[in-house]
């Protein structure tokens, strides 16, 4: 726009036209009468840059008469605080160069108002019966700016990842920069109803506190009221508005008099936050206000939905969608900064390893519903155990970690101690009252580890040792643990190898019935590991480590196919085994399709059910999973018989014997090697064989060693015994020749 001249500029000229009203050819014209008429903003300056001429548009645009702005320089009447420094020169050097200027400036009316404009200057010659200096049209272009302005800003924020609190201070300081009169707030509200301030750069800090978890509620200010009715709420007076009463005074101080709040919604339609207006004097919002939130509102959903789109995928990526607890990344990369504070600090901590006891039991008797609820509960007490400063979070399933920041071995005991307390309380799960409990190893830094990898295998092998000497207990970690979980570790992988390689063998116990002759009444296959470097393994380690590892079914399927493969190698040479017993672990009954699986190894080597008696233990019968249930049925269906071995040292519940298809007892060897100095052995014995009898099963003494026992069987009435002194385990090739010495057994 024209300025008011430099120091050094022309002095004014005798015969301009200041003093004498606007130009002739305007005054009074039809001419006038149609600028007058623009909305445009026009003004003419006389070669001085003085004004000389407004039309009403200029007057209505920025509040100057005609009479107050002829003769005042443009520069002096539009310019403000936020007006470019350099756009004075910009337009002297188009004027100069060109003869023309044309941009976009942003300039003030008279009460200070901002206006954007686009600037049209042009020179006006006397020659060609202008002024003599230029003609400046202002177009209004300031919602449009607006909008451009701070979308923009806004944008741009969202892109560069500025936090939302950061990006709504932007937003509301553009908004008092483009409206000096106004105080901006954006308050957003949460799920629960509760509002909390993102943005208020005007307002003070105290104030901002106060209204932190404000309820909202149709009488709770402006804000809270337009939250609540999901429209916007004008106050023109807070001082005598009623919906001000709870909250007038947090304003006292800021000389606040009015305000108007209007609610932000997401696409859904949903309150997610409030945009305010403050202003010191009583009195409503006008035409721009209203233009300016209508721009900010959008904007600020845009952003309040991005930032809460943010946080979800955070919270998936980060924390367990069922207990809400921080998941194992986010778990290892609170614990690694928690590390490397207590080494700068030479401090010591603790990790505790959690693991629910017999969560699987919840799961199968109650259903996966009811152990989510467990988990829920156990996450939740586990939360209210540890301190701000602590780490907790969930691994999987059952196991939890917890990292316990400056702390002592002691403290870390008393925490765990706790942990199992809290654990322990009585949980309601769908009307059903469940007694959880846990065990928890303990690993100490930087003694039992520095990074957090080893601290938590550390904890868990402790946590393993505390769960098997006594469940619901803790266990402090030790290097002993460490070299027996080694241990274990690479006896693991030598069984992989083992059964990858054909390492394994079988060797046969013959069974053999008393009554009336001796004869052979089948063979008992058994597994046997010899280790090229260990030796001979033996099955009380190999086989349960196959449970928990998961090897079971591939060592169930070789066992079930080596028998099939030596029961006909047998029969091709002559020799005549009536069947052979295999041990199932109660594992393999939790497959689907296992019985069928025995089954179609059966019929692939030509043999029937008959040809193998399948022994499980009292824990497959009491076992209620479905899966098991089906897969005994099947195997009944399909004419197998099942034995039950080491009768009589678990639950040895009759009901079971009534209702599964069993059709023989295995008498545990505890017993038969009392029978000569326990009168309780030989009463347990004897009632043990007459249930047999009533029922219709044979019972196969298990452990006979001595003549004097099978002596003491044998008058007893039972029929089948298995041991040392009736032959010892052997290997496939070596059954011919045990025959044949076998008549020289004798009980007598």
């Amino acid at each position: 726009m024209p300025a008011s001249p430099s120091p050094h500029g022309d002095p004014a000229t005798p015969g301009t036209l200041l003093h004498h009203g606007p130009p002739p050819l305007l005054a009074d014209s039809p001419l006038r009468q149609a600028l007058d008429c623009s909305d445009n903003a026009i003004a003419l300056t006389n070669r001085d840059r003085q004004v000389v001429y407004v039309n009403q548009g200029f007057t209505r645009l920025f509040g100057f008469t005609s009479d107050e702005a002829r003769g005042r320089y443009l520069s002096d009447m539009l310019q403000g605080p936020h007006t470019h420094q350099g756009l004075t020169e910009a337009i002297r050097s188009g004027l100069r160069l060109q003869g023309h200027y044309h941009g976009d400036a942003l300039i003030y009316s008279r009460d200070g108002q901002p206006r954007w404009v686009s600037m049209v200057v042009n020179k006006a010659d006397e020659a060609q019966g202008g002024p003599g200096g230029s003609i400046t049209v202002l177009t209004d272009i300031t919602l449009t700016k607006m909008h451009e302005v701070l979308q923009k800003r806004v944008l741009e924020s969202m892109v560069s990842e500025t936090s939302l609190p950061e990006l709504m201070t932007r937003v509301c300081k553009e908004v008092e920069n483009i409206a000096p009169e106004v105080t901006a707030s954006i308050l957003a509200v949460d799920t629960n109803g509760r509002g909390h301030p993102l943005a208020a750069p005007g307002l003070p800090d105290h104030t901002c506190a106060a209204l932190d978890g404000v309820q909202i509620g149709p009488n709770v200010g402006s804000c809270g009221t337009a939250a609540y009715l999901g429209k916007p709420v004008v106050t023109t007076n807070i001082a005598t508005d009623p919906r001000w009463d709870d909250c007038r005074a947090l304003f006292e101080s800021t000389g606040l008099k009015a305000c108007w709040s209007s609610p932000i919604k997401n696409h859904e339609g949903q309150v997610v936050g409030t945009f305010a207006f403050y202003f010191k004097e009583p009195r409503e919002p006008n035409a721009l206000h209203k233009s300016l939130v209508q721009v900010c509102l959008h904007l600020c959903a845009l952003a309040i939905e991005r930032d809460a789109s943010r946080q979800r995928i955070h919270q998936l990526a980060f924390f367990d969608v069922l207990t809400g607890l921080p998941n194992r990344a986010m778990f290892r990369n609170s614990a690694e900064r928690a590390l490397t504070s207590m080494a700068r600090d030479h401090q010591t901590g603790a990790l505790l390893f959690v693991d629910l006891d017999r969560f699987k039991q919840v799961n199968d008797t109650q259903g996966h519903a009811a152990g989510d609820i467990l988990l829920r509960v156990v996450a939740q007490r586990l939360g209210e155990c540890v301190r701000a400063q602590d780490c907790i979070g969930r691994l999987s399933g059952d196991e939890f970690v917890l990292l316990l920041s400056n702390c002592t071995t002691e403290q870390a005991v008393q925490t765990a101690q706790r942990v199992l307390g809290s654990i322990a309380m009585p949980v309601d799960i769908q009307g059903q009252i469940n007694l959880p409990s846990a065990s928890v190893g303990i690993s100490i830094y930087p003694h039992d580890g520095t990074d957090i990898d080893t601290l938590v295998r550390h904890a868990d092998q402790a946590m393993y040792q505390a769960k098997s000497d006594h469940r619901h207990s803790l266990q402090l970690f030790s290097q002993e643990m460490n070299r027996r979980a080694q241990e274990r570790a690479a006896m693991e992988r030598a069984l992989h190898h083992a059964l990858e390689r054909g390492e394994l063998t079988l060797h046969y116990q013959p069974q053999i019935t008393s009554d009336p002759v001796l004869a052979l009444h089948g063979m008992e296959a058994l597994a046997r590991w010899s280790h090229p470097e260990w030796g001979a393994v033996s099955p009380a380690q190999f086989i349960p480590l196959a449970e928990e590892t998961g090897l079971i079914p591939a060592l169930t399927d070789w066992l079930v196919n080596e028998v099939c493969q030596q029961i006909n190698t047998w029969r091709a040479a002559g020799v005549e085994v009536p069947h052979v017993a295999v041990n199932l672990s109660g594992r393999s009954f939790h497959q689907k399709g296992f019985a069928q699986n025995v089954s179609d190894t059966l019929r692939q080597h030509g043999l029937a059910a008959h040809d193998l008696l399948l022994e499980i233990t009292e824990s497959v019968m009491m076992d209620a999973r479905e899966v098991t249930q089906e897969n005994i049925e099947l195997l009944s269906q399909q004419g197998f018989r099942l034995s039950l071995d080491d009768f009589g040292t678990g639950y040895s519940s009759l009901s079971y014997l009534h209702r599964l298809p069993i059709t023989e007892l295995k008498l545990d060897k505890s017993f038969v090697q009392d029978l000569e100095h326990s009168e309780t052995a030989r009463a347990l014995t004897i009632s043990v064989l007459s249930i047999a009898k009533s029922l219709g099963m044979t019972v196969v003494a298990e452990g006979v060693e001595t003549s004097q026992q099978c002596r003491w069987l044998k008058e007893h009435g039972c029929e089948v015994m298995q041991g040392y002194l009736l032959g010892r385990p052997m290997p496939a090739h070596m059954l011919h020749a045990w025959s044949l010495e076998a008549s020289a057994v004798c009980c007598s």
